[in-house]
């Protein structure tokens, strides 16, 4: 029996009230790991997940078959959608435009029933989406870059926000990069955001040219990291934080303490098999203080750059 009290076998069964239909539906195959298996790890961590999921629109990867067949890319309602998952109108401009958000775990569980595996969130939540409460650098290693220079990349970034009074936090991607959050009172627009961001990835690259790019064409990016910081525009999205990845080993994004950065770290190494454990282990939240922190967006210093349009 399973520890939803039904069979593990039966075409349907039932998780915190949600339905769940072919809970033995493998969806990583390498992990053998099943539809019912991501529905309870969700469950299990739902006091971890939900604080950076709740009312942020949603960029969603479905791969309703499993992550060796067809993924595709959701941002808008589909067909048969659960209630569970929210459907608001928001301004866009001189229209209106839908996104998709959750208020609960049910709404990421009936995400699981939807072939969902993998959870992009804005930087805003719906309340007030035209200024960002959180900025992402992005730091995405091109071939030949190995793990430790990604580290020192992130650190370094930590270091130019210290220097202007911000605190900053980092977490694994699941992949082989690292998103470094910059949490901020949602008082600046977008534009101020994306041009913030961008002039300390470009003053990075300009420094250190041949470690740092902020172009995403792939030859450019050879044995360079690539800083992203197209993630703070407003429709864009990140991977949110305790979400799984559709790649081998059922890989979770996961915030660390900077204490806990090091070579030895290993990039994708938190899955959904072992989150768990660790979660469970941890004596205190790495991202506690995200919550307490009060800073803003500091006044950009005047330069021939703000002039550009961001």
């Amino acid at each position: 029996m399973s520890s939803t009290g039904k069979a593990a076998t039966a075409s349907e069964i039932e998780v915190a009230g949600v339905p769940i239909t072919h809970p033995d539906r493998v969806l990583w195959e390498d992990q053998g790991l099943t539809k019912q298996e991501l529905a309870e790890f969700y469950l299990g961590i739902r006091d971890w997940l939900l604080p950076h999921l709740i009312d942020r629109p949603l960029t969603l990867i479905r791969c309703p078959g499993g992550t060796d067949r067809k993924c595709f890319v959701q941002r808008h309602s589909w067909a048969g959608m659960s209630p569970f998952i929210h459907r608001d109108m928001v301004p866009d401009g001189k229209s209106q435009s839908e996104v998709l958000t959750v208020r609960d775990i049910q709404g990421v569980l009936a995400l699981v029933q939807s072939g969902v595996l993998e959870m992009h969130v804005w930087g805003a939540t719906l309340s007030d989406l035209e200024r960002p409460d959180r900025l992402i650098f992005d730091f995405d290693p091109g071939e030949g870059v190995g793990w430790p220079r990604v580290v020192e990349g992130a650190v370094a970034v930590r270091e130019r926000l210290k220097a202007l009074g911000l605190e900053s936090f980092v977490k694994t991607t699941g992949g082989k990069g690292l998103h470094v959050v910059v949490p901020v009172e949602p008082k600046a627009p977008w534009n101020d955001a994306l041009a913030f961001t961008r002039d300390i990835a470009e003053a990075m690259a300009a420094d250190e040219p041949d470690r740092y790019t902020t172009t995403s064409v792939k030859q450019e990016r050879e044995g360079r990291i690539f800083i992203d910081y197209l993630r703070n525009n407003r429709e864009a999205s990140a991977v949110a934080p305790y979400s799984t990845r559709s790649r081998p080993g059922a890989p979770v994004a996961t915030p660390i303490g900077w204490e806990e950065l090091s070579p030895d770290l290993k990039p994708n190494g938190f899955t959904v098999r072992n989150l768990s454990e660790r979660l469970a282990s941890l004596k205190r939240d790495p991202w506690a203080e995200m919550r307490k922190v009060d800073q803003v967006l500091p006044e950009r210093r005047a330069s021939k750059r703000t002039a550009r349009k961001a």
